[in-house]
């Protein structure tokens, strides 16, 4: 074989293996603990009848706490011990009781069990959570390696309680420290990310299996991040999933739209948008195909505000309503089917000349999934699967817009 065909022989598999990167984004949603208490409740159940499920690739389930130093299941009731029904769980049976040989995985770990055994190619995350003090601890020097291998004892190996065990239910581990405080948490938050990679990849050898995934949840802005070497992260994580969210909202007395993907002409107070965001990781060292471009399934409204005229109230002082409303319930709203819009970013906002609402609809959802596709980004994240509506409309409009035309993107969840 001559030198050119060795040539050749090595790099086409790499870009093939590049290409269907390129060709197969991921969308990756957050499943919420809390559905449980919801009213109505609710569940994973919910992804089988929207038709949601077979468009996921991902799921990580928020949530696990750092306690102590160690990872702990942050609510034993919902994870590991609530009975779900027959008529509220994944595949249509009633969960089992305990036995007299020990307790019985229920709860929602056991709903991601069967989800998975419906959609063997998705993959399971448990994402770590909580407060940065507790992150803070856990990542000291002294400290890290215990921490780490708890987290992979309990999760992946699945010794989650006394007698209850779930060896193989998640398949990666999501850290969401929000947020280092300093250089010297930032140092910290470095060698935590490696300590990591170092345990996943001695745990995937002594098991002979795949490689678990590691991933960060990163802020809309690096300012966030004193002393953290995104470089050297992104090349131990396999994804950072970025908050494109919460770049306005009721904290501040000027409406403005909650994830822009591009700046609003006009707009007198500008905080961020999608595409800055996604251009200062690139620039830090984080390759576009590791980026997941996040998006919200939930909104904000001020009311008492003024109209603007040709901006429609946006951009203009409110009384801002603390907490966020879930998309199904501004989809519901009047309006809500012919919001306003800014061209470039297909952000839509109501205004109905009192009350203001900021959200992504089924259009800007498209709008962002193009996007990520044009970018070359590694996919989507959802923060939280529970915002969507009944028919899982911006699911399927994430999707059609990662399809894109003639794209050859592939169903990655499907039996």
């Amino acid at each position: 074989m001559s030198r050119i065909s060795l040539l050749l022989a090595f790099l086409f598999p790499c870009f093939l293996s590049s290409l269907a990167v390129a060709q197969t984004p991921v969308i990756v949603g957050y499943l919420p603990q809390w559905g449980l208490y919801d009213d109505p409740p609710w569940s994973a159940r919910q992804l089988i009848t929207s038709g949601s499920a077979p468009l996921l690739g991902q799921i990580d389930y928020s949530q696990a706490f750092v306690v102590d130093g160690h990872c702990a299941v942050a609510d034993p009731n919902a994870d590991i011990q609530h009975a779900y029904t027959a008529e509220s769980s994944v595949d249509g049976t009633l969960d089992a009781p305990d036995t007299p040989d020990g307790p019985v995985l229920r709860g929602e770990f056991h709903q991601l069990q069967e989800l998975h055994r419906m959609y063997p190619r998705m993959r399971l995350l448990i994402s770590l959570e909580g407060k940065p003090s507790a992150f803070a601890d856990a990542a000291q020097p002294e400290k890290r390696a215990a921490f780490v291998a708890s987290c992979i004892d309990m999760f992946l190996r699945g010794n989650l309680a006394p007698g209850l065990s779930a060896p193989g239910l998640f398949t990666g581990i999501d850290v969401d420290w929000e947020y280092p405080n300093g250089p010297d948490d930032g140092a910290n938050f470095n060698a935590l990310v490696l300590e990591f990679r170092r345990q996943l990849d001695a745990y995937a050898a002594g098991t002979h299996g795949p490689k678990p995934l590691l991933t960060v949840a990163a802020a809309p802005g690096l300012g966030r991040y004193p002393g953290v070497d995104w470089k050297l992260v992104a090349g131990s994580v396999d994804q950072v999933g970025l908050m494109n969210y919460d770049y306005n909202g009721p904290w501040q007395k000027l409406t403005g739209i909650l994830a822009p993907l591009y700046p609003i002409p006009g707009v007198i107070r500008e905080s961020g948008n999608v595409d800055g965001t996604v251009a200062e990781y690139q620039a830090a060292g984080v390759p576009a195909a590791k980026l997941l471009l996040g998006i919200p399934f939930y909104g904000y409204h001020w009311s008492g505000v003024a109209d603007a005229g040709t901006q429609h109230g946006l951009g203009m002082p409110g009384q801002a309503v603390r907490g966020d409303a879930p998309f199904h319930e501004i989809a519901a709203l009047p309006g809500a089917a012919t919001p306003f819009r800014d061209g470039p970013s297909s952000a839509p906002w109501l205004y109905d000349g009192n009350v203001f609402w900021t959200f992504d609809d089924a259009v800007s959802a498209t709008a962002k999934a193009e996007y990520a596709r044009a970018q070359g980004l590694g996919g989507m994240m959802i923060w939280e699967l529970s915002g969507d509506t009944g028919d899982g409309s911006l699911v399927k409009a994430m999707h059609r817009g990662l399809a894109g035309t003639g794209s050859a993107l592939q169903t990655p969840a499907g039996p």
